[in-house]
């Protein structure tokens, strides 16, 4: 049940430390095995027998997943409360997680990353609600960058671990030992997330039965939230492209870079780890619409370095992208459930999640087309050109003067 009195946790306090490290635990349980099999499509489409943009398809399954799974996890959420839908999301993953190297062809692997990425949801729909509801509200931009920053370092250590174990040994030993480190990291979850304090379980309000569609129309109604949607939209989808089809340009001529170094550039992932929760402490400094259109052009000036045909400025345009877009990313999915109304709150960030995973599954596959008929120049430009309508969407629609962290 609810303490109506409790201001909610803030920096230096215990259970801050603990809803920070719970969630940073959540993260990793789930980004590491969302993206374990980005490290491996060429020994997936090698072994499966598949194209690039084929094989691309085990990424965007489980981000398909996840854009279905969020906004049915969120209501779930307020009905039996944010830290339960987490933690049954998360075990539920980790089973599907396990099943799926077992898959003898690319239909069996595409189900279990589907049923996989339907589990993961439950973790992106609930985990910003839940720190927008138990972290004092001036704490709120930072403590989603440190949650981001989590993230960050879930993605990369699944591609890192899954890189070079497939490469050694199989694609499947790889996608494996990740998922046995997110098992350990989802207990670390449950053991550390405090209780909720500032949350009333559906079944306890008085509007358990009614509403929901409701809030959710309210929050497909605002412009603002509308534009927010977009930019996970956009640049999530812009993002994933990028590391889909990396490897695949590096690993052929004139590169012919080995897969063991292709791998060790998804160390550009710690970019995000910095840039996250940095983005949030000058939003509360600066504003957010102010650093949400600066980490969009920090985004467009690593694709456009990437065009340089050298290993040493593409991991440049790596870092400083890969920097940008978390950065940008921090500041949209805070921002939302700021925005929402009180009583859409949840509905407001599983929307975001929803437009963010489906940009994801859609050009995480389509712009491999691109890759695949045009080139890698065409596919920067083609990724360059959803970097500039984000950027025009941000700024038609978010405006500074109604900005509450612009005012502070």
């Amino acid at each position: 049940m609810s303490t109506p009195d409790f201001p909610g946790h803030v920096p230096g306090s215990r259970s801050y430390r603990r809803l920070i490290a719970g969630l940073f635990c959540a993260g990793v349980a789930t980004f590491a095995q969302l993206y374990s099999l980005q490290a491996v499509l060429p020994q997936v489409s090698a072994d499966l027998g598949v194209a690039p943009s084929t094989a691309a398809l085990t990424v965007s399954a489980a981000t398909l997943g996840i854009a279905a799974a969020v906004i049915p996890w969120s209501m779930v959420a307020d009905r039996i409360g944010r830290i339960p839908a987490m933690a049954i999301g998360i075990v539920a993953a980790t089973a599907f997680g396990l099943a799926a190297p077992l898959s003898t062809g690319i239909e069996m692997l595409l189900a279990l990353r589907l049923a996989e990425g339907i589990a993961l949801g439950a973790v992106p729909a609930v985990a910003l609600a839940y720190l927008s509801e138990e972290v004092h509200p001036r704490h709120v931009a930072a403590a989603a960058g440190s949650y981001t920053a989590g993230t960050t370092v879930g993605g990369l250590s699944g591609r890192l671990i899954a890189g070079p174990l497939g490469e050694s040994f199989d694609w499947r030993v790889g996608v494996w030992s990740v998922t046995v480190l997110c098992a350990l990291a989802a207990t670390m979850f449950l053991w550390l997330s405090p209780r909720a304090r500032r949350f009333v379980p559906g079944r306890h309000r008085a509007d358990a039965g009614s509403g929901k569609l409701a809030r959710l129309a309210g929050s497909l109604r605002s412009p603002q939230l509308l534009a927010l949607y977009a930019q996970g939209f956009l640049l999530m989808g812009a993002f994933v492209a990028v590391y889909n089809y990396l490897g695949f340009h590096l690993i052929a001529p004139p590169f012919l870079l080995p897969v063991w170094l292709v791998t060790l550039l998804f160390l550009a992932y710690l970019a995000g780890t910095v840039s996250s929760p940095w983005a949030g402490v000058l939003a509360s400094r600066y504003g957010r619409r102010r650093v949400l259109l600066s980490a969009i052009g920090v985004f467009g000036a690593g694709l456009a370095l990437m065009l340089v045909p050298h290993p040493v400025v593409i991991l440049a345009g790596l870092v400083i992208f890969t920097g940008g877009f978390f950065g940008a990313h921090a500041i949209a999915s805070s921002w939302a459930p700021v925005l929402a109304s009180a009583d859409s709150r949840a509905q407001a960030p599983s929307l975001y999640y929803f437009a963010y995973y489906a940009g994801s599954s859609l050009f995480g596959w389509a712009l491999g087309i691109v890759f695949g008929s045009a080139g890698w120049n065409w596919f920067i430009a083609a990724v360059i050109a959803t970097d500039a309508l984000a950027a025009v969407i941000a700024m038609a629609a978010l405006r500074a003067d109604r900005d509450p962290a612009a005012s502070r």
